[in-house]
């Protein structure tokens, strides 16, 4: 199932992080993401025009972190956005972070890096 058509399940811990290959295939799923920290962490650059469009796209972000509870960590200034992805309480990735990062990428309209 495509990824934006899913939701986030609450991750309450207790369970290991995704593997490298696991992660490496949900990648796939959320094209221009890359995976950092040995496979803990995703991660998006965005380029955007302005500093006006830059915080309505982080705001997009923010509406949409809240309504699936799963929050990235958000950097962002003049035409810029970096949005990062893992799962505090496993201290890894999940597969929630894939299914942000695709829907990341619907808010997106080819805004990256």
């Amino acid at each position: 199932m495509d990824l934006t058509q899913q939701t986030c399940v609450p991750c309450r811990g207790g369970v290991a992080p995704l593997e490298l290959s696991s992660a490496q295939e949900l990648l796939a799923g959320a094209p221009g993401w890359e995976l950092l920290d040995d496979a803990t962490k995703i991660r998006r650059k965005f380029k955007l025009s302005d500093f006006a469009t830059t915080l309505a796209f982080v705001n997009k972000v923010g509406a949409l972190a809240e309504a699936e509870s799963h929050h990235p960590d958000i950097t962002f200034g003049w035409g810029y956005c970096s949005v990062l992805f893992y799962t505090h309480k496993i201290k890894g990735l999940h597969q929630n972070d894939f299914i942000m990062a695709a829907k990341v990428n619907e808010l997106a309209d080819d805004r990256s890096e």
